[in-house]
Order: structure tokens, then sequence, then C-alpha cells
């Protein structure tokens, strides 16, 4: 209006409404004050120093349990088998550690590295045999025994004397003398040479071609004879599983 009176009327109301809502807030902060001494004094044990306290019911409203998933064919079919490759797995775990600490107990032998070589006589090859230098003499020694590192403490005094030894490991044989010497016709007079240097050594010839001698110490075996008292002088091979040359049977 041109006098100005609508326009006054107009920013009073404004100024009231500010005032209105400053006092509505003012008004709940004042019952929000209220309402919290009323917990403070209350005995509601929902409430603790006028804080809510949230119970197993409140959490599990709040936190609800996920559904059970339905699991595909396909997925249970996986985990079964990841479960059972596992349980194999372990198996196979223990399995070793039990046999590890079998073999270092010496309750189990594994038998293997001795090449395998068919009988190539069945009578003892006649003799005598000249007693060839040790350091002519190529051999194998071989763990026939439960002894554990009985191979390698003899391939050792072998060395000692002069012997060229090649292969050391396990082996196995039949046989119960304290050592077993393997040789083909060419190694024969090298079997005499190592037979001479363990007391009871019994002699078995294969069909290797060389003249390399293996040397099987078996659980019976007890050590070398003396290398000052060992006999030097020609003789026969001793083969007790083997027939007597003909002749030795004519003698």
């Amino acid at each position: 209006m041109i006098d100005g009176r609508p326009d006054d009327d107009v920013q009073l109301t404004a100024r009231q409404a500010r005032g209105a809502a400053r006092e509505a807030r003012r008004q709940a902060k004042d019952q929000a004050y209220e309402d919290r001494l009323a917990r403070k004094r209350s005995k509601d044990v929902h409430f603790l120093h006028g804080h809510h306290v949230i119970d197993a019911a409140g959490l599990a409203e709040a936190f609800p349990e996920p559904e059970t998933a339905e699991y595909t064919s396909v997925t249970v079919r996986r985990r079964i088998t990841h479960g059972v490759t596992l349980v194999l797995l372990l198996a196979l775990v223990v399995a070793g550690v039990v046999l590890a600490g079998m073999v270092q107990r010496g309750d189990l032998v594994l038998h293997f590295g001795v090449p395998r070589h068919a009988p190539a006589a069945e009578t003892c090859p006649p003799g005598p045999f000249d007693y060839p230098a040790d350091k002519t003499v190529s051999v194998n020694v071989y763990n026939g025994g439960r002894t554990e590192g009985l191979a390698g403490k003899v391939a050792a005094e072998l060395k000692k004397r002069g012997y060229k030894v090649k292969a050391v490991s396990n082996g196995a044989t039949p046989y119960d003398a304290p050592a077993v010497v393997v040789s083909g016709v060419a190694g024969q007079a090298a079997a005499f040479n190592l037979q001479r240097n363990v007391a009871g050594a019994e002699y078995v010839q294969d069909d290797r071609k060389g003249a390399t001698v293996d040397f099987i110490v078996t659980s019976s075996y007890t050590n070398l004879v003396d290398a000052k008292k060992v006999d030097q002088t020609p003789g026969p091979l001793s083969c007790p599983r083997l027939s007597p040359t003909p002749a030795a049977t004519a003698g």
C-alpha cells in the first residue's frame, strides 16, 4: 500500500514466525533435557545413565541372521572333492612321517640301488685265483642289513685300503652271510680279493660284463679282517650256494 502499513504487517508476521520457531526449539531442548533426567532417575533396566541399553533381542532385531544359503549341486560336489583331497594329503603326510621314523630306527629297510643281473652260474668258478692289489679292485657297497649307515662305514674302510669305491647305497640279498660278493666272470679275481677281507663271505656270480664287484653287507656283518692279517695267497672262491666244480668233486 502507499502508506506502508500492509508491508509492516508482513514483516511483523515473519518476525513472529521466527520467534515461534525459536521458542519451539527451546521447548524441545528443555523437554529432551527433562526426559534424560527422568530416565536417569528411572529404574527401567533399558536405560543406564540416561542412555538406552540394547539387549540381545534388540541386537537380533537390529542385526538379523542371514538366511541359510541354498548351495547348488556343483558347489556341494566341489566342497566334497576339496574335503576328500585334504584328507588324502593329510594321510600321505602322516604315512611319510611314520615311514621316515621306521627307516631311521632301522625297523624298515628300503632296498634299492642294486643293479639287477641274472644268475649266470650254477657251479662255483674253478680256481685258484691270484690275490690282486686292492687298488685295482672297483667295488659297489650296499647295505643289505638293518643297521643305518653301514654301507657308508664299510665304504670308508675300503677306501682306506685303496679300493676304488663306486656306488654306496641300500641293497638286498636273500642270503644271511656276513657279506655277499657278487661279480661277473671278469670280476672273479676281484671278488676273491674282497672275500678274503670278510670272514664267512659268500660268492655269487651273475651275468654282468665288467669287472666291478658288488659287496653287500648284512645284519650279521661285524667288521673287515685286519688289513695285516688278510690271506693274500692264491686260492679258490667260497661258493656255498653253488655246486662244487667237477675238479673239486673228483678230488
